[in-house]
């Protein structure tokens, strides 16, 4: 038998959401003494990672625990690992808040301990491509990831690479080193903890991943605050066990570990020095277009949970948007080197755990912080040029609308809210690049619907859903300096009217859309927008692609021909989407070899994410981009949601 390598990483975090502030000095005494004790006295290297905001607070309330955290790291007992200043998900922001995150972790790692740790934990291990450069450029070595969650997406990787460190493949010729972490592995210690499995059977688990040849092996990567400490989350969490304490099992279960046969108890740096193994060292390529941002655990722990669900992500994230925006075109507070206090407060206002199970008293906290941030405020819409009636550019088909400008022509269907039937962006009578596919277009009768564009689509449980696609009556004017042609509606829906604005302009191919849902009740459910459905008929299917930003400064593409994408598709009845596109700089591009079709969102009016779909049907394709505004899973709180009108943008360019 081949040595096994066996090493464990624990993730401190007194952000944790679901945990209220008077109880993290509970959490320092009950999780955080015992882990350094774990250490201490079993002689075992175990791996700490924590940001710095963490660190900070424990500092503040318990500044022994970082000595001793010091003295142990000193002594090879304990491996710092880091993250960032906050636990900010690196893929639902702008490239330079990762880069600042990583940036002022970093030194406050090195004031508080003296070092700046070469390994680092993907926070929430919620990753794409475009973070590569930046954990490079911030002088990490390597990152740790869930082989769990990210396998399942790569059928064709051999089972034998969990087993060895890897390279990820970043944008721009990026790599870095790769340690795995394993969900099913942490879940097995937690029940040996719990008392819900015996040391044997935990033991005859870890033997079983010993194999012919050198091995490594994460037996735990994940929370310290769920040993002897509930942090409330669920109704099901397990009550603590009688007996042992469940941080004394644990310490049983590693210590049985370290004393099997072939087995090398080492710190998660260490796995990096079987780099000359066979099989090891591959370089690979951890996101595909089904999964553009891989995350721990199962489908239903995905990257929607921070960025369109839990009391307000889209409020949350909307006003660190705005505050961004705001510094960032304050050259005195553009750069984080320069205005550190500044850029801690807005990373600690887009850290994860406000946008999860955050207790309603920490999100009254957060909501105060927020609102006394002028920036964070709703803006006021774009001033409209000197309007009047359209005229000579107009054709009226029945339901049919069609406006031309010398940039463009957009033909809408006035029974159904305004719905683009074609659009044509730049000259010719070429194809129209997005419209609507009617009922019959394609042979399949999955398919066998009518295929809008431009739509509004809430679907509710348990309730009809609520759409924009109903009879209207325009009003069409034309901006008399540029020429742009605006076509606006009145939309009653059940919930309240929406207010639809479509403005083609004359000047440059394009085509801008505001919606305005003023409605006081906003339910659990599922908002998508825009819905734009690609014209098979104009483009490539060998060369189609879409490209987007995922939190690096440069776009991820991704080859759609042959690919079956489905981010907005439920993974059950409480969870509405299995994934989806940080579109972190605000636009999604879909194009093929000879032409493209950008979609922009206005990031500060609504933050919302990309959901794309994509499926071969019958000899060619269905494609389709949705905006997100909002999704159901387990952390949506609707009661807490800022009732009232919204308004949200997005423009279609070529």
């Amino acid at each position: 038998m081949g040595r096994l390598y066996a090493y464990a990483l624990f993730h401190l975090n007194l952000a944790f959401s679901s945990i209220e502030e008077e109880a993290r000095g509970t959490v320092i005494a009950r999780c955080y003494w015992p882990l350094l004790r774990l250490a201490r006295a079993t002689g075992l290297p175990i791996g700490i990672e924590a940001s710095a905001w963490t660190l900070r607070e424990i500092a503040a309330r318990d500044p022994a625990w970082i000595s001793e955290l010091r003295a142990l790291a000193d002594e090879g007992l304990v491996e710092f690992v880091g993250s960032g200043y906050a636990q900010v998900i690196g893929p639902l922001v702008p490239a330079d808040v990762v880069a600042a995150n990583l940036g002022l972790g970093r030194l406050a790692y090195e004031e508080m301990l003296g070092r700046a740790p070469t390994l680092a934990l993907v926070n929430e291990q919620a990753y794409s491509a475009g973070l590569v450069e930046a954990y490079v450029e911030a002088g990490y070595r390597a990152i740790l990831m869930d082989w769990d969650g990210t396998a399942c997406h790569h059928p064709e990787w051999p089972r034998e690479m969990r087993h060895l460190p890897q390279r990820a493949l970043g944008t721009g010729g990026a790599a870095i080193d790769l340690v795995w972490l394993s969900t099913i592995a942490f879940q097995k210690a937690q029940r040996l903890a719990h008392g819900e499995s015996s040391l044997e059977t935990y033991t005859r688990f870890v033997e079983r991943q010993a194999g012919e040849t050198v091995r490594a092996f994460p037996l735990y990567g994940n929370d310290a605050e769920i040993f002897d400490f509930r942090p409330g989350r669920f109704r099901t969490e397990a009550a603590l066990a009688e007996g042992p304490s469940e941080w004394a099992r644990l310490e049983a279960g590693f210590r049985a570990v370290a004393a099997l046969s072939d087995v090398a108890f080492v710190p998660p740096s260490a796995v990096l020095g079987l780099m000359g193994e066979k099989g090891a060292g591959i370089g690979l390529t951890l996101e595909t277009p089904a999964c553009p941002v891989p995350v721990k655990k199962q489908h239903k722990y995905n990257v929607t949970r921070w960025a369109v669900s839990g009391r307000d992500d889209l409020g949350a994230n909307t006003a660190c948007r705005r505050i961004h925006g705001a510094m960032t075109r304050d050259p005195a507070r553009a750069d984080w080197r320069r205005a550190r206090a500044e850029w801690e407060s807005l990373l600690e206002l887009w850290a994860s755990d406000v946008r999860t199970h955050i207790t309603p008293a920490r999100w009254t906290r957060f909501k105060a912080a927020v609102e006394g941030r002028p920036e964070a405020r709703s803006t006021a819409p774009p001033p409209r040029g000197r309007m009047r009636p359209a005229a000579g550019t107009l054709e009226e088909e029945g339901r049919l609308l069609t406006v031309a400008t010398p940039a463009g022509r957009m033909r809408l269907n006035l029974r159904k809210g305004l719905a683009i039937d074609a659009l044509w962006l730049g000259p010719g009578d070429n194809a129209p690049l997005v419209g609507t596919l009617p009922h019959g277009f394609y042979e399949d009768i999955g398919f066998g619907a009518d295929w809008y564009s431009g739509t509004a689509i809430y679907e509710i449980p348990l309730r009809p859903k609520v759409t924009d696609l109903a009879p209207v009556e325009p009003e069409i004017r034309e901006d008399e300096e540029t020429g742009a042609i605006e076509v606006a509606a009145r939309i009653a829906t059940p919930l309240g009217p929406i207010e639809k604005r479509l403005t083609l302009c004359a000047d440059r191919p394009e085509l801008k859309c505001r919606l305005t849902m003023s409605w006081e009740e906003w339910p659990h459910g599922s908002l998508r927008l825009g819905n734009i459905t690609l014209n098979p008929e104009a483009f490539d299917p060998e060369t189609l692609y879409v490209r987007t930003h995922n939190g690096g400064r440069r776009a991820e593409t991704f080859a759609l021909a042959g690919e079956t994408v489905d981010h907005g598709a439920p993974v059950s009845f409480l969870v509405s989407a299995r994934t989806g596109m940080g579109m972190t700089e605000g636009r999604i591009e879909l194009g093929d070899a000879s032409r493209r079709i950008v979609l922009t969102a206005d990031m500060e009016l609504a933050a919302l994410i990309g959901l794309l779909t994509h499926r071969p049907v019958d000899d060619t394709f269905f494609c389709r981009v949705a905006l997100s505004a909002l999704e159901l899973d387990e952390t949506r709180n609707a009661q807490d949601v800022t009732h009232g009108p919204r308004s949200f943008a997005y423009t279609l360019s070529a």
